[in-house]
């Protein structure tokens, strides 16, 4: 591990030279891509070289203790106290920072919510939840633009909503919420106080880039439709929505929230991109992704990955064994403890099984 942190070190050191070369700052694109490989190598160096740091003032204490002064052998003594419980927690932090990186962890996502089991409460549940995720994204200074959505009717529910949520390691933070959101609670219409269980489910994509995919053009059909639901004038006027079908996969796309059928375009080519992604993803790497279906489940109460139960303020994870006794808060947005929880949990896996293959 350090033959490979001396290597590092010596790239880091030679990207900083590059950072100054002036031919390599006169070519923008090139300095990006300098810049980016040594602002990613930042964090593993510096962490390195606290090891290093630390190390030596151990050797030079030790050192010390050879003294024949009995004042000096004493501050030794309590510099290694203080210096080589430091040693362990570095050395884990390290073999952290060296893990493969998901390539997929800079990018931005594609959110889908789709109500499952238990009708308007399921698609109530729907709203709650992407309610939940907008105070989260705003809490990171994340953008999000809804694609589509479908509304119930009944109060304020949504069948299903798709949306971009686009800003920096979107994707590290949000992948872990793929699945099925179980909700336990006492519907408003429920006259006889009994507890109801809805479920719902959420996919997260990262959004694809055109070098990611390749899409032809051959291979699509664009229908256009009037769009529905709230909007104005243009409402059932004008054909603004669009309707994408990528015909060798059947893999279908339909995006109606601008009036403008360009951008309406423009936004279901990025869904369309980070789904074909994903399939792609998955053949390639079988071991490692699930197959959507997989990924969302069939929105039946069995296949969850957390459960939100109302009456006893409780947000179980059932994939990591974790309780929040604050839901409230967290439907306030307050997810980041759960979503760190789980990262956490993920990282211990990824080390075990290094420590393994090693």
């Amino acid at each position: 591990m350090f033959d490979r942190l001396d290597q590092m070190e010596a790239r880091y050191e030679d990207l900083g030279k590059q950072l100054s070369d002036p031919n390599i700052v006169s070519d923008q694109e090139n300095y990006r891509k300098v810049s980016k490989q040594h602002r990613d190598m930042e964090p593993i160096v510096e962490k390195f070289r606290e090891y290093r740091s630390v190390k030596n003032a151990i050797a030079d204490a030790k050192a010390m203790l050879a003294e024949s002064d009995p004042e000096i052998r004493a501050m030794a003594q309590e510099e290694l106290a203080a210096l080589e419980p430091r040693v362990g927690p570095i050395e884990e932090a390290l073999k952290i920072l060296l893990l493969p990186k998901d390539p997929n962890d800079e990018k931005n996502v594609i959110l889908e919510l789709r109500a499952g089991t238990g009708g308007d409460e399921a698609a109530l549940f729907v709203a709650e939840v992407f309610r939940m995720y907008l105070r989260f994204a705003e809490q990171h200074r994340w953008k999000v633009e809804i694609l589509s959505q479908t509304e119930t009717g009944i109060g304020h529910g949504l069948k299903d909503v798709t949306a971009i949520i686009e800003g920096e390691h979107v994707y590290s933070q949000m992948k872990y919420e793929s699945g099925v959101h179980r909700v336990q609670r006492v519907p408003a219409t429920e006259t006889q106080g009994r507890v109801h269980t809805s479920a719902i489910t959420v996919a997260v994509l990262p959004e694809a880039e055109e070098v990611d995919i390749k899409i032809e053009a051959k291979d699509l059909r664009i229908d256009t439709f009037c769009s529905s639901g709230p909007g104005g004038q243009s409402v059932n006027t004008t054909y603004s929505a669009v309707r994408i079908t990528h015909l060798p996969t059947n893999t279908v796309v339909s995006c109606q929230d601008e009036k403008s059928q360009i951008k309406n375009r423009e936004k279901g080519m990025r869904v369309l991109r980070a789904r074909l992604y994903e399939v792609e993803a998955e053949r390639i790497h079988q071991e490692q992704a699930k197959d959507r279906k997989q990924q969302i489940g069939s929105g039946d109460r069995s296949e969850k990955i957390r459960t939100y139960n109302f009456p006893q303020n409780r947000l179980t994870d059932h994939r990591i064994g974790l309780t929040n006794h604050q839901l409230a808060m967290v439907m306030e947005g307050q997810l980041q403890p759960t979503i760190d929880a789980l990262i956490a949990h993920y990282t211990a896996e990824k080390l075990k099984a290094e420590a393994v293959a090693a």
